[in-house]
Order: C-alpha cells, then structure tokens, then sequence
C-alpha cells in the first residue's frame, strides 16, 4: 500500500495545473510507478481519441483506466467478482491492472469497441495526488498508455517523453507533468477477471506466483480468446536500432567473432565477460542481478543503448525462470521482428 508523502508546493501547482488541462480535454504526460503515462480524460471520447492520435496507436488497442482506487470501481465496471478485493487489498495501490466487464459509463474509444475494461490504481504519489484532485465526487478517472510513440520504448522520466512526442507547439502534449524516475521501470501486470478464474493478460512486477498465494489457487496465463488488452503486440516496447537478446554461453563462446566496437550490450550483473565487452565495446551497461533492480533499469538502458550509435543491441539473457517472466516478455518483444503480424 502506498503511504502519504509530502508533495513540494511547486508539484502541488503543477498538478492543479494538469487537472486543469485534463478537465479542458487536453493531454498530460503522467508519472506512474510504471512507466510515464499519457493521461486523458476517461470520460471524454475525443480527449481519448487523441492519445491515439498523438501515439500513432492503433484505434483498436483498448487503453487502462486510471482510478483512485476501490470504491471507484462501481462508476466503471458493471460487475466485481468475489476475489476482487482480495487482489486490490494486497496489490493496491500498485503495478496491478484488473479487467473487468465494463459499465455504461466506459466509451468505446476507452476499450477499443470491447465490453471490458481494464482498471488500474497506480502508487506514485504524485499521479494519485492528480486523480484524488481530478475524480470529484462521480469518480472521474483517465486513461493512460504510456507517453511514447506506439511500439517504441517506454519512457521512465520525464526527459523520454520530451525527446519523443513534446509539448506543443513543436510536440503532440499539452503538458509533462514531472515526478522523477518510475520505480518499477515496466509495465503492470494485468489480469483477467472475467473469466471463470483469474488469468495473466500481461506480466509485470507482481508476479504469477504473487497472485497465486493471495487467491490460494493457481493462476495461469490466459488463452487465445481472452480480452484485448495494452502491451500483447509480437513486436513492442521497441528501440530503433536491432536488438537481439543472446545465451550467456553463446556470448562467451563467440565473443571474438562480434564487431564490440560497432555493437552496444546490455548484460545482467557484474561479471567477467560484462568486464571484458565493457573494454572494446561501442557502450556496454551493466544491469543489477536481481529482476526488480533490472526492471527498474531495462528502459532506461534501452534508450541510452538506443541512442549510442551502434549497428545493433546484445542483450545477455537474463534468468529464465517465472520471476523475470516480465523482464523476459518485454524484452522478446523488443527484439521481435518489426515486419511481422
């Protein structure tokens, strides 16, 4: 659960100031625990359909809604199954998106023309300092994919978002509206509560294994029919330059026969070989061990990566067991192949 923090005076204006742009239908870049969002107004279907725009999204990729927290439930989702306050009490505020099926009150422009939607209370104070001055007393929310060019990396502070999409008049943004580095670093889980049991949609920093103790049961992947939701694309959360995700061993094995000088790495903890690509390569970083400290890292390592000039990425593979599974899926579809459905 998130505690109180004391917000400075001049993020307070900063934030009357983006509920101001929100409530005039414009876009507002947020800070979430996640990654950068770009905010709307959930209940404006223009204001909505304009972070499709400014993102170069897809009209039928349904966006997550953005709300202060369980009693808001009710203004957005028509029913809410038994176990829903088991996950919200042990994961809200939090990385945790729940979908459910959607009141009459969620346009379409929200869900992409689906009868569900998907809920999320995020942890950052600065964004639930934003929601708890914009929801009123009808529990006004919005929606917020993350603030940067569809399929592109996520951003994780506030300069990502500048040097991608702006503030007009030369960008496609009303306002960023800053609050530091996101801790988590990737994108929430989201799970599926429509069907008969729970199921994942999506990985992220609360795991499989997270929400299995909580609900005292197994909880799986969801199947090929379940609902659309954010970040299920092949090829996503992508750089420009080609990235290519390599078996330590293999590294190892053929580590003379790499260009290091035209080639950018990203390897997982401190080691021999992350010592030896450091010394030759076009730029080498070096990801903490542990899946939240690389969760944290990963998109921000990727821009810089991005960034450096080198003909292609190596990224060390990390762990393949089920706690990295988000680190794992966000990386595999970065390295995917652009061309391909």
């Amino acid at each position: 659960m998130a505690t109180e923090t004391t917000l400075s005076d001049k993020t307070l204006q900063d934030i009357e100031k983006a509920a101001q742009v929100l409530a005039a239908g414009g876009l507002v870049a947020v800070p979430t625990e996640t990654v950068y969002g770009l905010a709307a107004d959930a209940d404006n279907p223009t204001a909505v359909r304009s972070t499709f725009t400014a993102k170069g999204r897809p009209a039928d990729h349904p966006l997550i809604v953005h709300v202060t927290g369980f009693e808001a439930l009710s203004a957005w989702v028509s029913e809410i199954p038994e176990c829903t306050k088991t996950l919200t009490d042990a994961f809200w505020p939090g990385p945790l998106t729940l979908v459910f099926k959607k009141s009459d009150r969620v346009n379409d422009a929200v869900t992409g023309g689906q009868d569900t939607v998907a809920i999320r209370c995020p942890s950052h104070p600065v964004m639930r300092a934003l929601l708890k001055r914009f929801a009123g007393t009808t529990h006004k929310a919005v929606t917020a994919p993350s603030a940067n060019t569809f399929g592109r990396i996520s951003p994780t502070n506030a300069k990502h978002v500048a040097d991608d999409l702006g503030v007009k008049p030369a960008g496609k943004l009303d306002m960023i509206l800053d609050g530091g580095e996101c801790e988590v670093g990737v994108e929430s889980t989201i799970v599926n509560l429509t069907s008969e049991r729970p199921t994942i949609l999506r990985h992220g920093a609360v795991t499989a294994a997270m929400l299995s103790e909580k609900l005292g049961f197994e909880v799986l992947n969801a199947g090929e029919n379940a609902p659309r939701v954010s970040g299920r694309l092949k090829s996503h959360y992508a750089p420009q330059t080609k990235l290519q995700i390599v078996p330590t061993e293999e590294l190892e094995a053929h580590l003379e026969d790499i260009a290091l000088e035209e080639t950018a790495f990203l390897m997982c903890g401190q080691s021999e070989l992350a010592q030896k690509v450091q010394s030759k390569a076009r730029r080498c970083l070096v990801a903490p061990g542990d899946v939240a400290g690389y969760a944290h890292v990963l998109y921000a390592a990727m821009h810089d990566l991005d960034a450096c000039g080198a003909k292609k990425i190596l990224v060390q593979a990390p762990p393949s067991d089920p706690a990295w599974a988000a680190v794992n899926d966000r990386l595999g579809r970065a390295a995917a192949d652009k061309t391909k459905p």
